[in-house]
């Protein structure tokens, strides 16, 4: 997820109960008064037998024992199994971080929040990897991206490293030649309806309800929908709902101040005229005028994938999902994909680079085993190798592993048959047996961790580590779809060219910006009104009318008011602005640096 990061996905905290939180605080402290190993200075030797890594992961949408061609060349190289301890896939959410910190013992490997690091560090939970450092050149290349968990965990050390870490300027869009969430629409259909003009959130709901009609009549059934939600990723908002804020410039995350990604303007959340809103109105149009499938409120991600993958769904929040799921070689030959829509006054948010990482960061558990091992896994995460071959689940743009999925040719990165199939067409290709076993898609990596970016240069290849930059894929995907595209978008060659030529594009500057910790408090208090407006949010999608659409948002936003809303959108709204503010901090320092 997500994509979310991807985008909502990522920075959003998941619901806690009081009760349970208070009764981890408790064990956290007893924890840290008993812990010495997180703070040891002396490096434990490696038995160098093969072992089960248990990997606590809140960006994991899978659980249990890694299987495929990723974990078997994990297994080969490091000799360890690794065993997803996954949140998404449990839905224990943070009630499970609680558990399992309140125990002692978070994960062997831990993916989590930046906003833990403090939590973690006190408690005894966290291993300071400076005795393993030796020889680590990559984490050591990153280092912005240590010391940014360093300051957060407030004592010397090594503990841990920030993801999404870039050498590229923060003002650059990080995110190559699609934004991850824009509208994207099966362009084939939209075609054939008439490329009609959407100057409006209107008229492409117009345009997606003729659509609709027509591919219902291409293929004989009334299971295709235009539109096509899930739950999994909600947090203290519907975070489907949410994406609409990048639209128009707006930053996606999980609280309650709303921000455009320059600083420019906030809101709350739950105003009426807020982006947020607007985002619930959309969709509620939407349902109204028939072009919602009706299981988005039971399915998870996985069954709306399968979806679109069938043609089943016109529109989609990411790039990553329609044409991810779409977009195979066939399809783009017969002029049928998701391509993004002309959608008239459109600012686009898009992240900028971040030299210091993101909000997520991977460290290494107080009591795990083979500890020198473990960090070396984490460097090699972030070595060209390690980026080449762990391809994320929610982008999916680097570029596997050499000798497989493509090599060099000319003095450039290609990809070789099999690589087209696995990157190209769906992913279904079955891998060779000496890879491992299973199919190329199912064999991707489940920790869905991006350590740097995809869109970095690679100083293996003198070229991007995202394929899809490539010239030789480049030339690959100039297809019947996209010179369609291409010729009704001002002969862009792709949305970022469309966007920057049109002026659409807002690039937030990437910094890794975390939010103090909520006191307990204000904690419980966001998770109740969380739940309200989640609950509330799906009622006002599903409304039948304008109406019961409107009596609904006065009522959610009465009982979040009554909960306490006010105190905690305050406490938002400075972090926000703490955020732009550190923003400006990082484009100065760039160009300095520079």
């Amino acid at each position: 997820m997500n994509t979310m990061n991807f985008r909502s996905k990522v920075s959003g905290g998941l619901k806690k109960a009081a009760l349970v939180t208070t009764v981890a605080a408790a064990a956290l402290a007893l924890a840290a008064c008993g812990s010495s190993n997180s703070s040891s200075n002396k490096a434990e030797k490696d038995d160098g037998k093969l072992m089960t890594v248990t990997v606590y992961d809140d960006m994991a949408n899978y659980q249990g024992v890694a299987k495929g061609w990723f974990a078997h060349y994990v297994q080969k190289k490091f000799n360890i199994k690794l065993k997803m301890v996954a949140p998404n896939v449990s839905g224990g959410g943070n009630t499970l971080f609680d558990t399992r910190t309140a125990a002692g013992n978070l994960g062997d490997l831990i993916i989590t929040g930046t906003n833990h690091v403090n939590k973690l560090t006190k408690a005894g939970l966290l291993t300071n990897m400076t005795p393993y450092m030796s020889g680590m050149k990559y984490i050591k290349k990153y280092s912005a991206a240590t010391d940014q968990i360093t300051k957060l965990a407030g004592k010397k050390g090594i503990w841990g490293i920030t993801n999404s870490v870039s050498s590229e300027s923060p003002t650059k869009s990080s995110e190559g030649l699609e934004p991850i969430t824009a509208p994207y629409i099966r362009w084939d259909l939209y075609k054939k309806v008439g490329y009609p003009k959407l100057n409006s959130t209107d008229d492409l709901l117009n345009a997606l309800k003729d659509m609709q009609t027509e591919a219902r009549k291409e293929t004989g059934k009334n299971d295709v929908y235009a539109i096509s939600l899930f739950k999994d990723w909600d947090s203290t908002m519907m975070q489907n709902a949410g994406q609409n804020l990048a639209f128009y410039g707006w930053e996606v995350n999980q609280p309650f101040a709303l921000s455009k990604g320059n600083g420019s303007a906030y809101e709350s959340l739950i105003d009426s005229k807020s982006q947020y809103v607007k985002g619930l109105r959309f969709l509620n149009k939407a349902k109204q005028l028939g072009l919602v499938d009706p299981e988005s409120t039971t399915q998870n991600w996985d069954t709306m994938y399968s979806k679109y993958q069938a043609g089943k769904v016109l529109f989609a929040y990411w790039g990553y999902l329609g044409q991810g799921a779409f977009n195979t070689t066939s399809n783009m030959a017969a002029g049928k994909g998701f391509e993004l829509a002309p959608l008239k006054n459109m600012k686009v948010f898009s992240m900028g680079n971040q030299p210091t990482g993101n909000t997520t960061f991977i460290g290494v558990g107080s009591k795990a085993k083979n500890k020198a091992r473990l960090v070396k896994f984490i460097n090699w995460l972030y070595s060209p190798e390690g980026v080449q071959i762990q391809q994320a689940q929610t982008t999916g743009y680097s570029a596997g592993p050499k000798g497989l999925t493509w090599k060099m040719k000319g003095g450039q990165p290609v990809l070789t048959e099999f690589g087209k199939k696995a990157q190209l067409e769906g992913g279904s290709v079955q891998v060779p047996a000496k890879w491992g076993t299973g199919t190329w898609k199912d064999g991707i990596s489940t920790l869905n961790y991006v350590a740097v970016m995809q869109y970095d240069k690679d100083p293996t290849t003198g070229y991007s580590y995202g394929y899809v930059t490539w010239p030789s894929v480049l030339k690959l995907n100039q297809t019947k779809l996209s010179k369609d595209w291409s010729a009704h978008m001002d002969n862009a060659t792709s949305s970022m060219d469309y966007l920057k030529k049109n002026k659409e594009l807002l690039v937030g500057a990437g910094v890794s910006y975390t939010a103090p910790e909520d006191s307990s408090t204000v904690s419980t208090t966001r998770g109740s009104i969380g739940t309200q407006i989640v609950n509330s949010s799906w009622k006002m999608v599903m409304a039948k009318n304008d109406a019961e659409f409107n009596s609904l948002l006065s009522n959610m936003q009465k009982t979040a008011k009554g909960l306490g809303y006010d105190s905690v959108y305050k406490v938002d709204l400075k972090n926000a602005k703490a955020k732009n503010a550190l923003r400006e901090k990082t484009i100065k320092q760039y160009k300095e640096d520079k």
